[in-house]
C-alpha cells in the first residue's frame, strides 16, 4: 500500500478498541488503518505511544470580547491560541465569537473566518454569540447555515437576557427547528446581583468573597430555567463550564426523562477547589462560574465516568498573571479566564486514565468524539477512520512534566496548575496530515487552519 505518510507501530485509539497498527494518510486524510506494510514518503513513529484522535476542544475565546476598540482583552490570539491547541494535541477549536458594536451575527462569522484564514494554526468552528436584542432576527439563521455554522451562544447573565427573555426563547426555538444547538452560559443574573450586594452590606466585595457571589444555587436556578425551556419547546441546549454538584443531577434528570441538553465541563472545577480562592493571590483563578467545593469536583468526575457530563473543554480566555492581579480586588474588578488549551489534554488524561478514574476511550469521547459530533464536524473530525481528516496525536503516555505556564505557548505567561506533574504528552500532532508538532515542539506556522463548514449539530 501506497500513502503519502504514515504514521507507524503506535496503540491505534479507535471507537471501541485500540490496536496495534499503522494510521496511512493522503492528501490529508486517513486512507487505511492496517498491519500490512505501508510505503509512505514520510515515517511518523510512534512506537510506544498511543495514536489518539485530534481533540476538539468546544469552547474558548481567542477573537476578543467585542468591546469597544482598545478595551482591555485576553493575552491569546489566534495565533498563540491556537499554538497552545496544538502543543496540547487540540486540532479543532470552537471560538465564542462576540459581535463588535453594530455587527450582525453573520457579519462578526465573516469578519472572524477572514482572521481564523490568516491566523490560525488549526481549524475552527464558532459559536455567534447572541449579545443583545439586536441579535434576535431568525433571517440571520438561514445566512449562518450557508456560512456552515450551526450553533449560537447566549448567556444568561447579561442585561439583555433578562430584560427580553421570550424572545430569546423564540429565536433558540427557531434555532433548534433549523437544527441549530444552542450553547448557553448559565448563571442567574438576578440571584447573583443580590448576593453581591448582600456580601458588600457586610464589608466583603473583594476576591475572596467571589465564591458566594456566585453561588452554586445560581448555577442550578439558571440550568432548571433552562431545562423547563427545553423540555417545553424541545429546542436542544449545551451547558457550558457546569460547576457544580447541584447542576449537573438538574441535567441528568432532565436526561433521563429525554430533555434533549448536553453538558460540558471545564479543567478548573476538575482539578481545582474553592480554598485557592483564599490566597493572597487567588485572584488569579477566577473564572465564571468560581471554583467549587471538593464534593462538586467528585460530583464531575462522577459525570464524566458515567456519561452525565459530555464533553470536557477548556473555555480559554487567558489574562497575564499581571493583567489579572492589577485589575482590582474588588468583585466588580476581577477578570475572569484562564489559560488552558495546552494542558486540557495532558491533565485529563494524567489524573484520570492513569489513575483509573475514566478509560482511554472514555478520555478520547469526552475531547474528541463527543464534541465533534454535537457541533456536526464528526465523522470529519474526532474519530480515526478512513475518510476522516488525519488529525493524530501521538501520545507518549509515559512522558512526565511538571507544569509550568511561562514556558508554555500561551501569553499567559503562567498556569493556574503551575507546580503540578503531570504524565502523558503529545510528542507529535498532525493536523489534515500536516506534522504542527514535532517532538513536542510547535513546527507550523499560522494561517494554516481553515474554518470548518458544519452539518446540523442539534442531535435528532
Amino acid at each position: 500500500m501506497k500513502a503519502d505518510l504514515v504514521v507507524r507501530g503506535g496503540d491505534v485509539v479507535l471507537e471501541g478498541a485500540a490496536v496495534r497498527a499503522d494510521v496511512a494518510v493522503t492528501g490529508g486524510v486517513v486512507t487505511a488503518i492496517t498491519r500490512e506494510p505501508v510505503d509512505a514518503a514520510t515515517v511518523v513513529d510512534a512506537t510506544g505511544c498511543l495514536v489518539l484522535p485530534g481533540g476538539v476542544d468546544a469552547h474558548v475565546h481567542l477573537s476578543g470580547g467585542g468591546g469597544p476598540e482598545g478595551a482591555p482583552t485576553w493575552a491569546d490570539d489566534w495565533e498563540s491560541g491556537t499554538r497552545a491547541a496544538a502543543a496540547g494535541g487540540v486540532t479543532t477549536v470552537g471560538n465564542m465569537t462576540v459581535p463588535r458594536e453594530g455587527e450582525s451575527l453573520t457579519d462578526a462569522v465573516r469578519r472572524v473566518g477572514a482572521d481564523v484564514a490568516a491566523q490560525s494554526l488549526v481549524d475552527v468552528l464558532l459559536h455567534p454569540v447572541v449579545a443583545g436584542e439586536q441579535h434576535l432576527d431568525p433571517a440571520q439563521l438561514a445566512v449562518l447555515r450557508e456560512l456552515g455554522q450551526t450553533s449560537i451562544k447566549v448567556f444568561t447573565v447579561i442585561d439583555a437576557y433578562s430584560a427580553h427573555r421570550q424572545r430569546f426563547y423564540a429565536f433558540m426555538a427557531e434555532a433548534g427547528r433549523q437544527g441549530f444547538l444552542t450553547v448557553v452560559h448559565c448563571e442567574d443574573a438576578e440571584l447573583i446581583g443580590w448576593s453581591t450586594a448582600h456580601l458588600a452590606e457586610q464589608g466583603r466585595a473583594d476576591f475572596r468573597a467571589y465564591g458566594e457571589s456566585r453561588p452554586d444555587t445560581a448555577e442550578e436556578a439558571a440550568v432548571a430555567q433552562l431545562i423547563a425551556f427545553a423540555e417545553t419547546s424541545g429546542t436542544p441546549v449545551y451547558v457550558v463550564h457546569l460547576s457544580s454538584a447541584r447542576a449537573l443531577a438538574a441535567c441528568a434528570a432532565a436526561r433521563s426523562r429525554g430533555v434533549p441538553v448536553y453538558v460540558e465541563t471545564r479543567p478548573l472545577y476538575l482539578h481545582l477547589t474553592e480554598e485557592l480562592l483564599q490566597a493572597e493571590d487567588g485572584a488569579k483563578y477566577i473564572g465564571q462560574p468560581p471554583l467549587r467545593r471538593a464534593a462538586d469536583v467528585d460530583a464531575l468526575w462522577a459525570g464524566l465516568r458515567f456519561g452525565t457530563v459530555d464533553t470536557v473543554a477548556t473555555d480559554h480566555a487567558p489574562w497575564t498573571l499581571a493583567e489579572k492581579l492589577a485589575a482590582g480586588d474588588q468583585l466588580d474588578e476581577l477578570r475572569p479566564g484562564v489559560a488552558d488549551l495546552e494542558t486540557v489534554r495532558p491533565m485529563l488524561f494524567s489524573a484520570g486514565v492513569l489513575t483509573g478514574r475514566i478509560s482511554l476511550a472514555r478520555f478520547v469521547e469526552l475531547t474528541a468524539t463527543n464534541p465533534a459530533r454535537l457541533f456536526g464536524v464528526y465523522p470529519r473530525k474526532g474519530v480515526i477512520a478512513p475518510g476522516s481528516d488525519a488529525d493524530l496525536v501521538v501520545w507518549d503516555p509515559a512522558e512526565t512534566r511538571v507544569v509550568d505556564g511561562s514556558r508554555m505557548q500561551s501569553r499567559a505567561g503562567y498556569s493556574p496548575y503551575d507546580g503540578t506533574v503531570v504524565t502523558g504528552w503529545p510528542r507529535e500532532v498532525l493536523s489534515r496530515g500536516e506534522l504542527v508538532v514535532s517532538g513536542g515542539a510547535v513546527v507550523a506556522g499560522p494561517g494554516r487552519g481553515q474554518l470548518l463548514q458544519r452539518g446540523l449539530t442539534a442531535p435528532r
